[in-house]
């Protein structure tokens, strides 16, 4: 039985985009066991994935921050003896683990951090989809339209139901639609005032809008809620991570910054239109799937400002954001929608 370890300690997002990595190296490596390693905020995405076996969590921010602590857990976790290691995660502590671990072969990017404690480097091509990226560190091939494959989710009955439950006493026509307005960046939120006018807009065509997020968004959807006094319901905070991909399946769209939502979008394999401030498409994280879409300011000097956006807008304009004008995504959206219908 080959053993295989995958280490994505990244954010939301870059664990959801994983996803097709491991899947397809289930199929080259059928007769495996693919444990992978992981934070608490993104545990649930890989034990919701069919093919991954054991998920092992490293509190990176607490219990494992010290490289005391890191040595401790990788002896613990060496026991399992693992033939390879994948990490797409290039940081280094992630190297340091492998190393630790000391498997027959590892594989990571050029761009890791410490990439010498690695036996095998792939070459990190920064033009192409994060999906790509992923499975060219394991070798797959892929054409065009290949790599674009929807992650297999796993829900539980007992979840399903929690999300069934907000459906109860709707209307089989009503039409769903549904913005996650958060994101742990500033710069990467779309201006709230400029979210209301695509909320009363969404109205106007007689859908019913959902604003969803993590318990971190609640406030900011409440806020968003009070100012478009329409017909919007705030659930952020109420539902999972896999629990808001099923909650997404009942949506003709989602409206997100790009974040995390995005890519939770792509699961449930909706329209998704990613809205970008700071960053931009060719980053590689852009929804990939059918009838997605972005939207973007880009005619700056000063955009992109970072990969990751900021706390704070360096030169204090925010023209990313505030130039890119609501009436702009409510066009970007009906045209969509059309394309839908």
């Amino acid at each position: 039985m080959y053993k295989i370890l995958v280490i994505q300690t990244a954010f939301i997002g870059d664990s959801i985009l994983t996803l097709p990595m491991i899947e397809k190296l289930k199929e080259l490596y059928h007769i495996s066991i693919i444990d992978v390693l992981a934070i608490p905020s993104t545990k649930e995405i890989f034990e919701s994935s069919p093919v991954v076996n054991q998920v092992y969590v490293i509190d990176k921010k607490n219990k494992q921050k010290g490289l005391f602590s890191i040595y401790k857990f990788s002896k613990e976790l060496k026991a399992n003896n693992y033939n390879v290691i994948y990490s797409p995660h290039r940081s280094y502590r992630s190297a340091i683990i492998t190393k630790l671990l000391n498997p027959e072969k590892s594989y990571s990017f050029s761009k890791s951090n410490f990439k010498f404690l690695y036996t095998n480097i792939v070459q990190y091509q920064k033009d192409i989809h994060e999906v790509q990226r992923n499975l060219d560190l394991i070798s797959y091939p892929y054409d065009n339209e290949t790599w674009k494959m929807i992650p297999k989710i796993e829900i539980s009955k007992n979840s399903k139901n929690k999300v069934d439950e907000h459906f109860v006493n709707l209307r089989t026509e009503d039409k769903y639609a549904a913005i996650a307005p958060g994101s742990i960046w500033e710069t990467k939120k779309y201006s709230e005032n400029y979210f209301t006018e695509v909320i009363k807009s969404l109205v106007n065509y007689s859908f019913i809008v959902y604003l969803i997020g993590s318990k971190d968004d609640e406030k900011l959807c409440e806020s968003i809620l009070k100012k478009s006094g329409q017909v919007v319901k705030n659930v952020a905070g109420k539902f999972s991570l896999i629990e808001s991909i099923e909650f997404l399946k009942r949506m003709e769209i989602l409206i997100a910054n790009d974040s995390a939502p995005t890519h939770l979008g792509v699961c449930a394999n909706i329209p998704v239109l990613t809205i970008y401030c700071s960053t931009v498409k060719n980053y590689g994280f852009y929804p990939y799937n059918k009838k997605s879409s972005y939207i973007s300011y880009d005619n700056l000097s000063c955009k992109p400002c970072g990969i990751h956006g900021h706390n704070k807008c360096p030169i204090n304009t925010f023209d990313c954001g505030n130039l890119l004008k609501p009436e702009k995504v409510i066009s970007k959206i009906k045209e969509m929608l059309n394309d839908r219908n």
